[in-house]
């Protein structure tokens, strides 16, 4: 490129205000003379001294045209990076196989951690685990990049890998039970629940069977009534009652019991207990109602020897002509068709719905004789005090100091059985009605029927039965308490009941078998309260002297009837 003399003796001689840019000018002629003779240069290079100075393989060819400044670049070709089918195929399959091989080992290592040794499993596992490590060895030369692929080879090895993995899989499926914590724990608590259900049947099932021993009459006990009632059909004038009653039975200075029962050796032992262990026998009176039914063998029973002087009354329940339907709510629910379903419903499922109130679904319940204790003024109305004994009681002392207590202008006389939170008046009643949320304290301490000393005039002072029958009216649908007496008992006596010393009375016998002897020797009353009575086979074998050694096993009913000793 040429530069005219005028343009250098510009340049040479600038102007002052414009040297920075003839500077940059200069700078870029000079740039452009360099390239310019250097793209003039290459082609003329000679390519074999270029080739001499570099050495490529035989895979890299060089193009004349990509030198630059002394420097070439190699060109790969395509075909160089393409892979074999086969031999990605062969790669996958025994990747397969080696992870199907792990895992058999691991769960083999797992079961030896939980110390399965001797388990089938554990030796499946390993097995199968040896047999990927076989195959795999087997097929070493496929396996091999540098070895031809034979195609034949290639699917016996594929069939066999399946058929391992398939066996592997199948394996594991079968002993996930054994490793998997998660379904472990899924099914132990699906076992649990199963168990439940089939505790909370057998329970139901348990309390049923268990209420049907307890409440049926024992073989010997119906042949004793039967055999005694034979006696008073067969002896009529020998057992009648005399036609005006003894004076003794309306006496008030003398000692009143009140027992109420059909079951005539239960009430025997009671009287005969109470007789053995009084001081003064000639002085206590005893007032026996049963009912229609079991009246002419009570009669023959206690006709049949001499109590040592005491006084001995057996009426029926139907003679006392007040109680009646229009009179006696119980007596008037008990023509209630919802009330009679839900009693003599004859279904095992309808029978244990609620299992924990079972007992109270006993038909015994709405028994009159149950609920003769709530009318005792008006049955003995010349008395001024009387003690009620259930029939499943022993007396074990003299109880005549029981007329000697102070009642405090209180009716009703009683142990107390409350302790902590147990045998409180919210364990009796529905404190969710408003009602008795109202008018009682569900802190308030429960006592016990089968023992309770009655003052009469007191009685009849508070009008007791008429409050009883206020309540039981309410409790026709029994939306206030569960059926029974104790509920409508603590009801009537709420602010009237005088605590008793717990020796007075010792509860517990029919269902409690750790009660101390200690405690029972000291007791003036034992009570065989619970399911398990002493005349019957389920009754405990270590309470059951205490009754049984007051059973007349002279009389010649009770030995005909085979009663053991």
């Amino acid at each position: 490129m040429a530069i005219s003399a005028q343009n250098l003796h510009r340049l040479s001689n600038p102007k002052p205000n414009s040297s920075l840019r003839s500077s940059l000018f200069l700078t870029l002629v000079v740039f452009l003379s360099l390239t310019a003779g250097t793209l003039f240069l290459v082609p003329f290079r000679n390519p074999a001294s270029t080739a001499s100075a570099f050495s490529f393989s035989s895979a890299t060819t060089i193009s004349p045209d990509r030198y630059f400044l002394n420097l070439r670049f190699p060109h790969r070709r395509v075909l160089a990076v393409k892979s074999d089918p086969l031999r990605n195929r062969i790669d996958q399959i025994r990747k397969q196989a080696a992870d199907h091989g792990s895992l058999s080992s691991s769960y083999a290592s797992y079961a030896r951690k939980l110390k399965l040794e001797n388990s089938k499993q554990l030796r499946l596992f390993a097995e199968i685990s040896r047999n990927f490590s076989l195959l795999i060895s087997d097929h070493r030369h496929l396996l091999d990049p540098s070895n031809p692929i034979d195609e034949t080879s290639l699917r016996r090895f594929e069939r066999d890998v399946k058929d391992r993995i398939r066996t592997a899989r199948t394996l594991i499926a079968d002993a996930k039970e054994s490793f998997d914590n998660q379904l472990k724990i899924q099914k132990l608590k699906d076992t649990i629940f199963a168990v439940n259900e089939q505790l909370t049947k057998a329970k139901k099932q348990g309390a049923f069977s268990s209420l049907i021993a307890a409440k049926s009459i024992p073989r010997s006990l119906h042949c004793l009534a039967m055999r005694l009632m034979e006696e008073r059909i067969s002896h009529f004038d020998r057992y009648a009652d005399p036609e005006s009653p003894p004076p003794a039975l309306e006496n008030p200075r003398l000692y009143h019991y009140a027992i109420f029962s059909d079951n005539v050796l239960a009430a025997s032992v009671v009287l005969n207990s109470a007789v053995k262990n009084a001081k003064e026998p000639s002085k206590h009176v005893f007032h026996v109602v049963t009912d229609r039914m079991n009246l002419g063998a009570m009669q023959v029973m206690f006709k049949l020897k001499d109590y040592a002087g005491a006084h001995i009354e057996v009426r029926a329940f139907e003679d006392y002509k007040f109680l009646n339907s229009s009179y006696v709510p119980v007596l008037r629910q008990l023509e209630s068709a919802n009330l009679q379903r839900f009693y003599f419903e004859n279904k095992l499922e309808n029978a244990t719905k609620d299992t924990t109130n079972m007992k109270f679904r006993n038909p015994k319940y709405l028994s009159m004789l149950n609920h003769l204790r709530f009318y005792l003024p008006e049955m003995y109305p010349k008395l001024h005090r009387i003690l009620f004994l259930d029939d499943d009681v022993v007396v074990q002392k003299d109880l005549t100091a029981l007329w000697k207590i102070d009642m405090d202008g209180k009716v009703n006389g009683a142990v107390e059985t409350c302790f902590g939170s147990f045998h409180r008046y919210a364990q009796y009643m529905n404190f969710s009605h408003p009602l008795i949320k109202e008018k009682f304290d569900p802190k308030a301490c429960g006592w016990a029927y089968g023992m309770n000393f009655f003052d009469l005039d007191a009685w009849r002072k508070e009008k007791c039965t008429e409050q009883y029958h206020y309540w039981q009216n309410l409790n026709e649908n029994r939306t206030l308490w569960k059926l029974g007496t104790l509920p409508p008992g603590l009801i009537t006596f709420y602010s009237t009941t005088k605590p008793l010393d717990k020796s007075w009375h010792v509860l517990g016998l029919g269902y409690n078998p750790s009660i101390s002897m200690e405690e029972i020797q000291n007791a003036a009353v034992v009570h065989f309260n619970g399911n398990m009575k002493p005349w019957l086979d389920i009754g405990m074998n270590q309470f059951k002297p205490l009754w049984s050694k007051y059973v007349d096993f002279d009389n010649d009913f009770i030995q005909l009837c085979n009663f053991g000793a």
